[in-house]
């Protein structure tokens, strides 16, 4: 595919990932600057980064960092919003602190502490994000296949993130379980939500939704969307 012909098509998909954001916001009678597009760009290349930025696409998502950090190092003179959407181990927090703004996916004590140490150590600020397990069938305690703490445990991780120098509490974050219905998720994800506002009034993120279920994360109060799919087509097909 050229390269005329990829902006085009990206430019084509991006016009009606707004529409649908427009129209969910509409129905559930929000303001559609209320919410943000982040474009998860995981398995594309940089060229399609800078082409989303050149459409106007400041927020971007990634969830591997072997992928992350030598994207974010090629598009480092784009005005850009970097985000860690997917499951941080903690063998990679170190590069992970140097580009990403944001990391959605805080849902352990230990990565609490090790994100902390390493942002101090290169002079930054991070936000992060709780990421709440929704899955109902999940054992209290375990983090799920997909990640995210049990949300009885959310607030102690809100707190411990307060409470680390360098680190900024966000809101919160999850992913909806692949069976179930999503606005039944979103409901469990803005109740939490909820809670961390009542103690923490600058937390307002909630990032939920992905291309499938963008609607019914927008009509639970999802103020941020983490949008692949319906923005750059089937993962893998165009690389390079």
């Amino acid at each position: 595919m050229s390269e005329d012909a990829r902006r085009a098509e990206i430019a084509a998909n991006l016009d009606r990932v707004r529409e649908r954001v427009a129209a969910a916001c509409a129905a559930a009678g929000r303001a559609a600057e209320e919410v943000r597009v982040i474009a998860v760009t995981k398995q594309y290349p940089a060229s399609d980064v800078r082409v989303l930025a050149g459409l106007g696409v400041r927020d971007v998502g990634e969830n591997r960092d072997q992928e992350a950090a030598p994207k974010a190092a090629e598009c480092r003179d784009l005005d850009l919003t970097w985000h860690f959407v997917g499951q941080l181990q903690t063998n990679k927090v170190r590069s992970v602190v140097r580009y990403a703004h944001v990391v959605h996916s805080v849902d352990r004590p230990r990565l609490v502490t090790e994100l902390g140490r390493r942002v101090r150590a290169e002079g930054r600020a991070l936000t992060c994000l709780v990421q709440v397990n929704l899955d109902p069938e999940s054992a209290r305690g375990v983090i799920g296949p997909r990640g995210g703490a049990d949300c009885a445990d959310v607030p102690a991780l809100a707190e411990a993130i307060e409470a680390e120098e360098g680190l900024s509490l966000g809101g919160v974050m999850a992913v909806a379980p692949r069976d179930g219905d999503p606005l039944k998720a979103f409901d469990r994800l803005n109740a939490v939500a909820d809670d961390i506002r009542g103690r923490y009034p600058h937390a307002t993120v909630i990032s939920a939704g992905m291309s499938g279920d963008l609607e019914a994360a927008v009509e639970r109060g999802a103020t941020h969307l983490r949008i692949g799919t319906a923005l750059l087509g089937d993962r893998g097909l165009i690389v390079g």
